[in-house]
């Protein structure tokens, strides 16, 4: 089970990594629309909150893999 949570963490971090450089050097968006220092901003704060969604989800993940991990634990 550790091991898909680790697997799962590093393709997302991975992904965010990718995004954060598209978002970075791009100079103009899929719509076409050139992209400002506001523009980039708002981008940014967007992946930032899909990733606090991303990092809750693994991080409730992890509390239930390591709670089956260890079943003695659970009983406490």
């Amino acid at each position: 089970m550790m091991k898909i949570w680790w697997t799962t963490s590093i393709v997302w971090i991975l992904f965010f990594i990718a995004a954060s450089v598209a978002i970075g050097v791009r100079d103009v968006d899929g719509a076409g629309v050139v992209q400002t220092p506001e523009l980039r901003f708002l981008a940014f704060m967007v992946l930032g909150g899909f990733f606090v969604l991303v990092l809750i989800g693994q991080l409730i993940f992890l509390y239930f893999a390591r709670k089956r991990k260890h079943p003695s634990l659970a009983k406490n």
